[in-house]
């Protein structure tokens, strides 16, 4: 059989021995449905859910005139930037049920959750929220991008129980009412977006991050494969509650439960530690998808240049590795012990260095001081505190520094749950091998030679067309569903 596979810019196209099996998020498996999309609908919908949240009062006896609020909204990496999109329609709403109450337009702030992501910039924030809703808030300086590097809007809340320190944006912490607008979508860090993984996060400081973002969290056997019992999605959960205990208040949370294109099925709201649970039993038919009648011996997917987190992301070498390690992450229970992982990637050298400007000094010490990627983490307190690095992630448009250290302790994953992975179509191979990746000109010579080696001559092959474009799913055995 012939598929196309993301590949740089484009698609590129393989031939595949018949007896492959393919699997597309939303069209192999359908997704559970979606609720109506117009406007007037979604707007219903969540109103009925903003105005009965779970496990505390509605913001009609929380609000009042006077009343300080930051409405906290995750950036452009997820979501949907579609009309209808969650972010859009969930803060009208909002907006609608705080003015009834009696607060007044000047006593409310968005926030963009961006954590250590780049730091939204006006572009994205119109794209996210729609002319209308910029418009409203943007020339009166109403709407701002977390900046975890802002001490004077930072605020240290000492250390959870278990130990985890806990920084946070002062803004959030100092309003009457903070206000979590998320997507509950299939994540492979702790299951999904969304409830407490937005806060803990989303607005805190990278030592926050080295909590849980590290080889000693994602290197446990409960890391992989993705479920929301792993002990990084606890210690989101314990941050976010220890946010709440320390502010004195809960999260207001307004999360929808998203399909393959970013649609709402379901939507949330109210207090996450009793709402999350809730929002996972719908999001788990739509995510953990029962399909595998067999374990497969070789993977093949394409890997695009721009993805995820941006430009770069699939030629980049560092994240790279995270992308490959993601779907690991995901597709663990349909693995055999044995299996191989051939991606197509142009991995042409591009790092994209204004996106990740520490990238290539990174790349360079693991290819001179590290033998696997967990080495790496001895230095990544000393980049989360290069002032160069920082000065680019407050001011440039980029990563913080740490972030690339987060990606590595993921990438390593793809090593520690494989037989080999090889890139195909590398037009700068020397990239993949320095990441300890197989290399070879064409599909049919690498599985060639993950016949010789690794998996003998009738593998077992899954073949994932498009799946870095969609919004993936956690395949499972059919007869083992995942039960939450």
């Amino acid at each position: 059989m012939e598929l196309q596979f993301e590949y740089g810019k484009g698609m590129i196209t393989a031939k595949l021995p018949d007896s492959t099996d393919v699997f597309v998020p939303g069209e192999t498996v359908a997704d559970p449905p979606c609720l109506p999309q117009d406007w007037d609908s979604l707007y219903a919908a969540t109103k009925r859910s903003v105005q009965n949240p779970v496990g505390m009062e509605p913001l009609s006896k929380l609000a009042h005139r006077g009343s300080t609020v930051t409405i906290i909204i995750p950036d452009i990496v997820k979501g949907g930037l579609q009309a209808t999109a969650h972010r859009r329609v969930s803060i009208r709403v909002i907006l609608d049920e705080l003015y009834a109450a009696g607060v007044e337009k000047k006593d409310i702030l968005l926030i963009f959750s961006n954590g250590l992501h780049p730091r939204t910039n006006p572009d994205e924030m119109l794209k996210i929220l729609g002319e209308a809703l910029f418009n409203e808030f943007y020339p009166s300086g109403q709407i701002t991008s977390h900046d975890s590097e802002d001490y004077e809007n930072l605020v240290d809340l000492g250390t959870t129980p278990r130990g985890d320190a806990v920084l946070m944006n002062r803004q959030v912490y100092e309003s009457d009412i903070a206000i979590l607008i998320g997507h509950v979508q299939g994540n492979p860090y702790g299951g999904y977006s969304g409830g407490y993984k937005h806060c803990a996060t989303g607005i805190t400081h990278w030592r926050s991050i080295a909590t849980h973002h590290v080889p000693a969290v994602m290197h446990q056997q409960d890391f992989t494969p993705v479920s929301t019992h792993s002990l990084m999605r606890h210690k989101f959960d314990e941050i976010g509650q220890h946010m709440e205990a320390r502010m004195g208040k809960k999260f207001f949370c307004c999360d929808a439960v998203l399909d393959t294109g970013s649609r709402q099925i379901e939507i949330w709201s109210g207090y996450a530690k009793e709402m999350q649970p809730l929002s996972w039993k719908m999001a788990d038919r739509r995510t953990y998808v029962p399909w595998a009648k067999k374990k497969y011996d070789v993977v093949v997917f394409g890997m695009p240049q721009d993805f995820h987190y941006g430009d770069g992301m699939g030629t980049n070498p560092i994240q790279l590795m995270q992308a490959l390690s993601a779907q690991v992450i995901r597709h663990k229970r349909i693995m055999s012990e044995r299996c191989v992982y051939i991606a197509f990637s142009a991995c042409d050298g591009f790092f994209n260095d204004a996106r990740w400007p520490y990238a290539r000094e990174v790349y360079e010490i693991f290819q001179k001081n590290g033998n696997v990627l967990p080495d790496m983490d001895a230095y990544g307190a000393a980049f989360g505190q290069r002032q160069d690095y920082i000065d680019k992630y407050r001011f440039a448009g980029a990563f913080h520094p740490y972030h690339g250290f987060s990606m590595m302790s993921c990438g390593h994953i793809a090593e520690m749950n494989t037989a080999a992975i090889y890139i195909v179509g590398a037009k700068e191979p020397g990239w993949a091998r320095g990441m300890g990746l197989k290399t070879r000109a064409t599909l049919e010579e690498a599985l060639a030679d993950a016949k010789k080696k690794y998996v003998g001559d009738n593998p077992n092959i899954l073949a994932l067309p498009r799946t870095f474009r969609l919004s993936a799913v956690h395949l499972c055995m059919a007869d083992e569903p995942y039960r939450g």
